[in-house]
């Protein structure tokens, strides 16, 4: 199939444009903990006031997330989205307030987690909005909007990191804070204007019955794969890094990652042009195995180029599970509960490399940058018994079903 596959989707009535807005808000969001850094550390000249806010915002985003989630399963988007923006304007402002006349470091901490406790999920949002608009007959579509997603979150972890350390650099951070939250605001008020491929509220039945879907055994499989994949992030963030300074060129770590990143966003492009035949689940078990086997290279890895050609393999494997997840998530929970699902998924994988970055940093300390690989390679092989689980535990029930 041709590139023609996102055209047709992004032309289908009203997508095009929640998708974009959807996308400047997410850019805003990629730049918001950065931001915080360059803010705090700027205005404190502390890295540990720095990490101590961005970590409450970190704390509250993840925690905080899925129970504004809920509120917009059971309220709507277009009427919960933009009260939440306005608190977040207001939390940012009392942050750039505090850190302007010098505030207490406790009361920075405190605005730095309403910061987090009020910035919308607008991946979660837009992924609700395709599976609203694709149901029915045209749900075989999903995943190649979901690989669309998939490359949106790239790109905007790519360029909004990169945009706001330029601007803290060559400006004050304080801008970079501003431009950051114009683009959640904006954008997020814009996406919430777009009415007609909003998902209607759900009734309190509907609610309930969909409320329990989250504690199924397919959505928990889902949410321990995110939550491995995301101590595979935060494990490589710190490997990756302590390997380059073990080498003499810290300044390599920078490229590592984006030959990783390119990777994945080529891979991620590439899956969405193909209709797969295999179930996903089985797609899911195939994609895990294949990180976890692409992580044994990296274990062994002497040299930025052995190291670079192993992240670029790594890389490879991310997307198609990013995508994998989100499609086996839409058909175990219920719609009424869709917004709380991605959530749920960002904050595992969120809080997995929050956790992996600490236990990562203390094996490197001891071990090297290799013992830090080895915490990431354990968790691409949990991540894929999992998924192997899963699929062979959803076979034997679709094969007890048949035989009665």
């Amino acid at each position: 199939m041709s590139s023609a596959t996102y055209r047709t989707l992004l032309r289908t009535r009203g997508a095009a444009a929640f998708f974009l807005t959807a996308t400047a808000g997410r850019t805003g969001i990629a730049m918001t903990s950065l931001g915080i850094v360059w803010l705090v550390h700027d205005r404190t000249g502390s890295y540990t006031v720095a990490g101590l806010v961005t970590g409450c915002f970190a704390v509250t985003e993840a925690c905080v997330g899925p129970q504004l989630a809920r509120l917009i399963d059971r309220f709507g988007q277009t009427r919960v989205l933009p009260p939440a923006l306005l608190a977040h304007a207001a939390a940012v402002a009392s942050l750039l307030a505090l850190t302007g006349t010098g505030g207490p470091h406790g009361l920075l901490a405190v605005a730095g987690a309403l910061v987090g406790a009020t910035i919308p999920q607008l991946g979660a949002l837009s992924a609700a909005r395709w599976t609203t608009l694709l149901s029915g007959r045209r749900a075989e579509a999903l995943p190649t909007a979901f690989a669309l997603e998939s490359l949106a979150n790239g790109v905007c972890y790519l360029a909004g990191p990169a945009l706001v350390a330029g601007v803290g650099a060559g400006l004050d951070p304080a801008f970079g804070m501003a431009l950051a939250t114009a683009l959640v605001v904006g954008g997020g008020l814009a996406f919430a204007a777009q009415r007609r491929t909003a998902p209607g509220a759900a009734g309190d039945a509907e609610r309930r019955h969909a409320g329990r879907s989250l504690l199924r055994p397919a959505f928990a499989a889902q949410f321990g794969v995110n939550l491995g994949l995301g101590v595979y992030f935060g494990a490589m963030q710190v490997s990756v890094t302590a390997f380059a300074v073990e080498h003499g060129a810290a300044q390599a770590a920078a490229p590592l990652y984006a030959v990783s990143n390119c990777a994945g966003l080529l891979a991620g492009w590439l899956y969405g042009l193909r209709r797969w035949r295999a179930a996903p689940r089985i797609q899911l078990a195939f994609a895990t195995a294949g990180l976890a086997v692409c992580c044994w290279p990296v274990l062994a890895a002497g040299s930025f180029a052995g190291l670079g050609l192993a992240l670029t393999a790594t890389g490879l494997a991310v997307p198609p599970i990013l995508v994998l997840s989100s499609v086996l998530t839409t058909a175990s929970v219920g719609p009424a509960a869709l917004t709380q699902a991605f959530t749920w998924l960002n904050s595992a994988s969120a809080a997995g490399a929050a956790g992996a970055a600490a236990v990562a940093g203390r094996t490197v300390d001891t071990y090297g940058a290799h013992g830090g690989f080895t915490v990431a390679a354990a968790a691409t092989a949990a991540m894929a018994v999992l998924a192997a689980a899963h699929a062979g535990a959803a076979r034997g029930v679709r094969g007890s079903r048949s035989r009665t």
